[in-house]
Parts: C-alpha cells; structure tokens; sequence
C-alpha cells in the first residue's frame, strides 16, 4: 500500500471549492480565444486549460470546440489552418463512409443476423426517445440520429450498440451544427470513456473498483453492501453504460460532468468517484432502514435532477480523501 501526495489531495480540495464557489465564471468566447496565440497554436498548456474546465466550466458558446480538442477530433498541437484541413478531412471521411455503408447495408441486411437485431434495437429505441423541449419543439432529427448510430455500429467493431448510446448521440447532435461533426465526436468520445461505459469493455471493471473504494472509504457500508445490500453494486451498471445521463437535471449539467471526464482531472477514472459520491446519497437511508440490495438500487435510480458542479465537488472531495489512505496496489494502478 501506498499514501499518496498531500499536494495533490489540497489541490483536489481546493478544486472541489472552486467548483461549489463558483469563484470564475465558466471559460467563455474571449478567454478561450486567448488560449491561442497568431497562428492559432495553443498559447497555454493542456494541463492548465483542463483543470479550468474542471474548476468552472465551458461556455455553451466554446463547448463544441473545445470538445474537438478532449475528445482527441483535434490535436492539441495544431495550428488554425490545420484544424480547417481536419475538419475537410472529417467531412470527407464521412462522406465516403455513408456511401460505403449504402452499398453494403442491403448485404448485412440479408447475410448478418446481427445487424438486422441491432438496426431493430435503434429504432425501436429511437422511437421510444422523447425528442422534444418544454415547448413542444422538436430537438433533434430522428433520421440522422438512427443512421449515425448504425454507422457506428459498422464501423466500430469494439463499442457494439448498446441501449442507452441514442440518448449519448442525441446530445452530440444538439452540440454540433453538422452531421460528420456528430459522428466522429461520437467515435472520439466512445474511444475515450470506453473503459468507463461500454459494456464489454470496461464497465465490470468499474464496478469492482467501486466495490473496492467502499471497502477502503466506508467499511461499513461496505459491510452492509456484502450482506443485506448484497447485488447492489453490480446492478448500478447503467450509471456507467449511460455515463450517469439520466441523473441530472439538464442537458448543460450532463455535457459539464462529460467534459470533466474528458480532460482526466483530478484523476483517471473519475467515474468511479463519481459514482461513489452519488451512492453515499443514498447510504445513511440505507444503512438506518437496513435496505436490501433492491431497495437500495431503487434509491440509486430515483437520485435524478442532479446537480453536476455538487456531484463534481463531491467527487473531488472523496478523491482528496483517497490521497490521505494508504492505497492497495489495485485501486492505486486504476486512479494513479
């Protein structure tokens, strides 16, 4: 086991307090400009630039862009007039990719059981999605919703369709002005939490991790956990397939918590913090009603209208918590 550094448990604590305080507004129009110098080169580091989105946020009006560089669609050493040959490289790419898909879609249709259960599976998700405001305006073209999530499905032979990723590209599609803009941020933000949210990938992994920051934080709750409140855990998979969507109260507070996973502050795997701080919401009920594991999970699904800035200080406060334990090697290597 080791204790780790006191530096950064301080600075986690003073981001949590950053956060809660809202001592600087969110990074707007003009400050994010000035993130770059002449030649469209970034003037500050990445690092700087990631622990202010941690700390304040991203103006609607910076979000998209700034997105292109966390999610890996823009390097984070390209200059203006390589970032204008990307974007022509991504429309083209996508152009060619949606041709290719026309041509071959009516012989997956006859010959792949499999894409004609998953193209079943997105519509009948697509229609079940609710896809418009208080007002009664349509958000978003179902369409184009439902033929970018079966391009990605043919193009991404690791992240296979998974109910709840309707929900993920309808936000994309509501960020982005355009269609190739939609899909690749798609790709590149998959790529970067699959070991977080896709199922056959990472997310049993999480969950033993979180089973294990229980264990190191709040023995007893843990305790509980292993006997009454047993299957508890293991049943909250849809907070890490979703990326903890449906918790929050707005669509800005589900892109603010995306765009802290997305820069790897405080720490990696933030979702595991997450998920633990959302967890202790429901704990001293729990533990005082003795609940069993169904009853638990049913106070787990009713924690929605979340707000993201509390359950990030949260986080960051269980993370500076962490600094001061001695860690075992596993949880150690998944965090550090």
């Amino acid at each position: 086991m080791t204790t780790l550094s006191p530096e950064n448990s301080l600075s986690a604590r003073q981001s949590a307090t950053f956060i809660l305080e809202k001592r600087n507004p969110p990074i707007d129009k003009t400050e994010w400009d000035s993130f770059f110098d002449e030649n469209g080169h970034l003037a500050k580091t990445r690092d700087f630039i990631c622990v202010n989105i941690l700390e304040r946020g991203l103006h609607p009006f910076v979000r998209t862009e700034a997105w292109k560089f966390l999610t890996g669609y823009y390097s984070w050493q390209s200059s203006r007039d390589e970032r204008l040959m990307v974007d022509t490289n991504r429309r083209r790419n996508y152009k060619a990719l949606c041709q290719m898909y026309e041509k071959i879609r009516p012989l997956l249709e006859n010959l792949h059981g499999n894409f004609t259960e998953t193209q079943n599976n997105i519509a009948y998700d697509i229609q079940k999605l609710y896809d418009k405001d208080p007002l009664g305006n349509v958000l978003v073209d179902k369409k184009k919703l439902e033929k970018t999530l079966l391009l990605s499905y043919v193009c991404n032979t690791k992240a296979e369709y998974q109910r709840g990723f309707h929900e993920m590209v309808m936000l994309f599609q509501l960020m982005v002005e355009h269609d190739h803009e939609t899909f690749w941020l798609f790709q590149f933000f998959l790529q970067k939490i699959e070991h977080s949210c896709v199922i056959n990938i990472g997310v049993g992994k999480n969950l033993d991790m979180l089973n294990n920051l229980i264990t190191l934080l709040d023995p007893e709750f843990a305790e509980h956990l292993k006997g009454k409140g047993s299957g508890a855990v293991q049943s909250l998979f849809p907070w890490f397939c979703l990326c903890f969507q449906r918790a929050f109260k707005s669509f800005d507070d589900v892109w603010r918590l995306w765009e802290v996973l997305l820069t790897g502050k405080p720490c990696r795997n933030f979702q595991v913090l997450v998920a633990y701080s959302m967890l202790q919401m429901v704990r001293e009920q729990a533990l005082l009603e003795s609940m069993s594991g169904d009853a638990i999970l049913l106070a787990c699904n009713n924690l929605i209208d979340l707000d993201a800035d509390e359950l990030i200080s949260a986080a960051c406060m269980v993370y500076a918590e962490l600094m001061q334990k001695e860690v075992p090697q596993p949880l150690k290597d998944f965090f550090f």
